[in-house]
């Protein structure tokens, strides 16, 4: 919800328009239901996407809004993506310790996402994993419960819900985030041209470029809900600069890669895909269809 207001101030702000212009449609998502399994288990980010994509074939809404991160990277021909707003903080967040180092022995990490698990894995083996699912208010209060020691939340999403002191900032140059995190994407149907013609005054084109980028990679690797992938992304001179890791689920194994690509043509990360893919370990490949 604090994404949708998000959305409504900015067009509003673009077009001159009064907040009560635009509706706000709350939807509780699938993910948002089943909480005591992860994702992959359940049906994978679609469980955040199918409620919203048959409100708009119905047309009972005109445009959805969607963490980007959350959304699958095979999308019906039916709807676009019709803006990506200025990108918000991509680092995560360690709640529970200072630093990763601080961690103490054995410490118990409560997530479900494989990317931080497996990145725990690599830098503290000796750390334990216990599944978190849940928004943010749920996981912080698993931790106060003593169910796990520390965890690992979205800065962008702290910051959207007023919670920026909460935990330690993780460098993304060592930690790196999750495709296409910290961005807001609002769909709508393909050919509702009167939408999308609204939708294209708040898109932020830098911040369409690297996400493409990154979601692009993500689909040459195959990657899914149980796909380990770290991806860090950088507009320089024009070009998109992309870091990827490629991880085994328990963080023994770990391969990385480096590209830079056009900011028009985020399909030429592909060719990252395939390095990637050629280098990775069995225990790695197991986990990546590849379609590079």
């Amino acid at each position: 919800m604090a994404q949708a207001v998000e959305a409504r101030a900015r067009l509003c702000a673009a077009h001159g328009w009064a907040e009560e212009e635009v509706e706000l449609v709350p939807v509780v998502a699938s993910g948002d239901k089943v909480l005591d399994r992860p994702l992959a288990e359940i049906g994978g980010k679609a469980l955040w996407t199918k409620e919203l994509d048959l409100w708009l074939a119905e047309g009972r809404i005109d445009a959805s809004v969607h963490s980007m991160k959350d959304v699958e990277t095979i999308r019906p021909d039916s709807l676009a993506i019709g803006a990506i707003l200025p990108r918000a903080d991509i680092r995560d967040v360690l709640v529970g310790a200072q630093s990763i180092a601080a961690l103490p022995k054995g410490a118990r990490i409560g997530t479900s996402a494989p990317r931080r698990a497996a990145q725990m894995l690599n830098a503290r083996p000796d750390c334990t994993i216990v599944s978190f699912r849940g928004n943010v208010a749920t996981r912080l209060g698993k931790l106060e419960a003593g169910e796990a020691d520390a965890t690992l939340l979205a800065a962008a999403g702290l910051e959207r819900l007023g919670q920026q002191g909460v935990g330690t900032p993780l460098d993304p140059g060592e930690w790196l985030p999750a495709p296409a995190q910290g961005a807001i994407g609002i769909e709508c149907n393909a050919a509702d041209t009167a939408t999308r013609a609204l939708l294209s005054a708040i898109d932020d084109g830098p911040s369409r470029a690297r996400v493409m980028a990154e979601r692009a990679l993500l689909l040459a690797l195959g990657g899914n809900c149980h796909s380990p992938i770290a991806v860090l992304s950088a507009v320089e001179d024009g070009e998109i600069v992309l870091r990827a890791a490629l991880f085994s689920p328990d963080g023994a194994e770990r391969v990385d890669g480096r590209a830079h690509l056009p900011a028009d043509r985020p399909d030429r990360a592909a060719a990252l895909a395939a390095d990637l893919l050629a280098r990775a370990t069995p225990g790695i490949a197991a986990y990546f269809a590849g379609t590079a």
